[in-house]
């Protein structure tokens, strides 16, 4: 019935999301999230509030993060880093997403020369030297989030284009898709009507994982000094703010370096168990 009417293919059964890991890792997030966004309503300080007696405290009941160099709340400063960082992750995962769903959804459909085109774009950004490529374009582009968010997200582009195209490649002989064409559907309503449905656990999958490594981007690239600029903080920059006191302050680097280390643990926590509830012949 389904090749004769072009309908959607019957959907296969999806496992649960129970697994305790998940839920943790989720809620984590949320917290994270929650905490970041709501900074300034629940912390007394601001994120650039300077206490010069209070340089270099340990971490206490007042401030349970300890001070930083200047007297400023550590973890202010980490909630207010990490509602940079995440928007950065975040802005940056949908512009690579949405290049690499383009691309790979046009070339696994259309194949042919399209498709050599396209795998040859995306082999020869793969091949090149990718943290080089980062450090000259956040050399040039680097100190705002807008421009940020482009150099990321157009470096970031390649894994999902590659599992987008696999995805679309074995749709486009589908029943359902044959129907399509028959009834006379354009390409491009085929591939948002039809075609990109069918592909969206991938896609989820990718985005997830993009926004992980779009985290991973952004601190390395601040803890080098090409991120974004002071007094705007963010993981990385706090991290390089804190090469110089690792042994008199160690808290200012313990602190960021913790969240974000759980932050991207727990986004790729999320991936797996999505793949593998969206994708039942994954995983057990």
């Amino acid at each position: 019935m389904t090749a004769i009417t072009g309908g959607e293919p019957a959907r296969r059964p999806r496992r649960r999301l129970q697994r305790g890991s998940f839920w943790t890792a989720l809620a984590l997030l949320a917290v994270l999230s929650a905490g970041a966004l709501l900074a300034p309503l629940v912390l007394p300080d601001s994120r650039d509030t300077m206490h010069f007696e209070l340089k270099r405290q340990a971490p206490s009941w007042q401030h349970p993060f300890g001070t930083d160099m200047l007297g400023r709340d550590t973890l202010a400063r980490v909630l207010y880093g990490g509602r940079i960082s995440l928007v950065v992750a975040l802005l940056s995962t949908l512009i690579a997403v949405t290049v690499g769903t383009g691309l790979g959804l046009w070339a696994g459909y259309r194949g042919g020369r399209t498709d050599t085109c396209v795998s040859a774009l995306v082999n020869t950004a793969l091949a090149l030297p990718a943290f080089f490529v980062l450090l000259l374009l956040g050399s040039w582009f680097g100190g705002r989030i807008a421009s940020l968010c482009i150099v990321i997200g157009l470096t970031n582009w390649m894994p999902v284009a590659r599992l987008v195209r696999t995805a679309a490649w074995s749709l486009r002989e589908r029943p359902f898709v044959d129907a399509a064409r028959a009834l006379g559907y354009s390409t491009p309503r085929i591939l948002l009507r039809h075609v990109l449905p069918s592909a969206s656990a991938p896609i989820v999958v990718a985005a997830v994982l993009a926004a992980a490594q779009a985290l991973g981007i952004e601190a390395a690239l601040g803890y080098l000094g090409f991120g974004l600029q002071p007094p705007t903080p963010s993981w990385g920059g706090l991290l390089h703010d804190a090469q110089g006191h690792v042994f008199d302050a160690p808290w200012m680097a313990v602190f960021p370096g913790l969240v974000l280390f759980l932050v991207i643990l727990s986004f790729h926590r999320v991936a797996d168990e999505v793949r593998d509830a969206l994708d039942p012949r994954l995983g057990v």
